[in-house]
């Protein structure tokens, strides 16, 4: 900026002179912020017109400004009273003040940022009327963050990779108000691992009850939005998860976590078992390959079976899709082995929604769980541990599969 441009963003000294009062000052940069915007609005409307106010070449152009309309702007100097332009056919848009719009964009921003971070709205009240010194009713946050619906549409909606090497699969609670109840509902969650050792967040789906229907649903929609193939599921043992894989990605290697299921089969366990029990069940999953695995929970079965029937049960039952990741190198069975990838993305989603014990509808639980997954991907920007040898692995025992990266 050269010395004459600065000149124009200096106070005149007669001005200052006559300002006596914090007050006065506080009005006079309200009337210049006034001044200021409806100069940027003013030219606005001469662009979108194409013609200056009173030119004859405005004339039969179809179209004409059409006086003002008044509108009062939040913005942290207080409330600037707006002549805001318009014209007959209804079509100017302002950007600089655009349509619906009462609140500076900065405080706007401030709102989401703050929502985003699992503050209540009765809390960005008070914090609004702190900082900037307006107040901003929990009615105008609520139609703020509802903005974000149309975000969390196109967000729902992006085109994705076509081949991802992992996926994981998995599902927070939260508690949603519903016909005067408070339910407990699901928000299902689905992490991509794409070929540049990135993770993303594919989607989230809400919903009361899963099946096979509903994850056929889900997957679906994925491969409309572009996927043609997954290496390599990672699922807790969802309901109809399975089955819906094996429909729509019938090429896709399925691994049930094992985490999960060393909690499942604890469950049940009583206290004084548990020590000798985990570290008896440890010679299974953590096994050199499939066949010591297997003979380690014959042994297992041998010593447990009599009082915990159940969990030896459900090992069996579930042997090969437990199993898969012996298959792979160590490198890869770290990654596929258990679902902790989405089990962290749930843990600091709670730790931004820890304030909304009760959301009123399923739209504010997606809101909230949206904002937290865009704060906890702006963390993901480098490649998982030890990527160059998982990829080179991935390529030589998929082959083809992996020729699109």
């Amino acid at each position: 900026m050269n010395e004459n441009e600065n000149e124009l963003f200096k106070i005149p000294e007669e001005t200052l002179k006559k300002i006596k009062s914090q007050e006065e000052f506080e009005d006079y940069f309200q009337t210049l912020y006034k001044q200021g915007v409806e100069a940027l609005l003013k030219a606005e409307i001469k662009e979108h017109l194409g013609y200056s106010k009173h030119d004859p070449a405005g004339r039969n152009t179809g179209n004409s400004r059409n006086g003002y309309s008044k509108k009062i702007l939040k913005t942290n100097l207080g409330d600037i009273p707006l002549d805001v332009p318009r014209d007959r056919n209804s079509s100017f848009d302002p950007v600089v003040v655009p349509k619906h719009h009462r609140m500076s964009s900065k405080i706007e921003h401030a709102i989401i940022t703050m929502y985003s971070r699992g503050m209540t709205t009765r809390d960005i009240e008070e914090t609004i009327k702190d900082i900037y010194g307006i107040e901003v009713s929990e009615s105008s946050i609520s139609n703020i963050t509802s903005a974000i619906i149309e975000d969390i549409k196109e967000w729902q909606q992006r085109p994705l990779d076509p081949v991802y090497v992992v996926v994981w699969m998995d599902g927070i609670v939260v508690k949603v108000r519903q016909n005067g109840k408070v339910t407990g509902k699901t928000i299902y969650l689905m992490i991509g691992l794409k070929h540049n050792g990135l993770k993303e967040v594919l989607g989230m789906w809400i919903s009361e009850t899963e099946s096979a229907s509903f994850w056929l649903n889900v997957l679906t929609e994925i491969k409309a939005r572009g996927v043609k193939d997954i290496l390599i599921a990672c699922t807790d043992n969802l309901s109809g998860i399975r089955q819906a894989i094996k429909s729509v990605f019938p090429n896709t290697v399925t691994q049930l976590c094992v985490v999960h299921q060393i909690r499942n089969s604890i469950r049940y366990v009583v206290w004084k078992d548990r020590k000798h029990f985990l570290s008896d069940l440890k010679n299974v999953y953590g096994a050199i390959n499939r066949d010591m695995a297997y003979d380690a929970l014959e042994n297992f079965a041998e010593k447990w079976a009599s009082k915990y029937a159940y969990a030896i049960k459900s090992w069996k039952n579930n042997w090969d899709e437990l199993t898969a990741y012996f298959d792979y190198p160590m490198e890869i069975r770290r990654i596929i082995y258990t679902t902790n990838s989405i089990e962290s993305l749930n843990s600091s989603i709670r730790k931004y929604t820890k304030t909304k014990t009760v959301f009123p509808d399923d739209q504010a639980a997606l809101k909230a769980v949206y904002l937290a997954i865009v704060n906890v991907e702006k963390k993901w920007t480098y490649p998982i541990r030890d990527w160059g040898t998982v990829i080179n692995q991935l390529m030589i025992i998929f082959g083809d599969r992996c020729s699109i990266f």
